[in-house]
């Protein structure tokens, strides 16, 4: 993959093994092969977490942030170093450093940006934020491996 691709959600579903409402990355919009990756997540009243979290004043759950973030790290690794998706998946190991800051709510796009922090084989370090409209809104410290599906 050649720096600054964009890839759409039909290529996303390609990469990535999970399926609505689970896929939280709607759209790369920046790709640097081993360095860095953006894109983002167009949050909606319709996500399905929202009825109980909080029927009275929705927010996308922390844990849903953090997931978003590995799931574009995986992206990245799959740019940086492209796996058969077809006999390999991205495991998430560890999360360290997780810092949540502002809510995300309906009508919001959260803006994602993981970086490289080291690699080794199949064993991957991220560096991941999420902001909505220039807001950190979460950051943390991913830490993921590929693997063979048949394990």
């Amino acid at each position: 993959m050649k720096p600054s691709t964009t890839i759409d959600i039909d290529r996303i579903l390609k990469i990535l093994p999970h399926r609505w409402p689970f896929v939280l990355v709607d759209r790369v919009t920046e790709v640097v092969p081993g360095e860095r990756i953006l894109g983002h997540k167009c949050v909606t009243m319709g996500e399905p977490w929202f009825q109980g979290h909080f029927p009275s004043r929705p927010i996308m759950p922390g844990v849903l942030i953090v997931e978003a973030l590995a799931q574009i790290g995986g992206i990245l690794a799959y740019a940086s170093e492209p796996f058969d998706a077809s006999t390999s998946l991205m495991y998430f190991l560890g999360i360290d450093k997780a810092k949540f800051r502002r809510t995300v709510t309906p009508g919001d796009r959260l803006d994602l940006e993981v970086e490289i922090v080291h690699h080794r084989t199949n064993v991957w370090k991220f560096r991941g934020e999420a902001s909505v409209d220039g807001a950190l809104c979460a950051s943390a410290e991913l830490l993921a491996s590929v693997v063979d599906r048949s394990r």
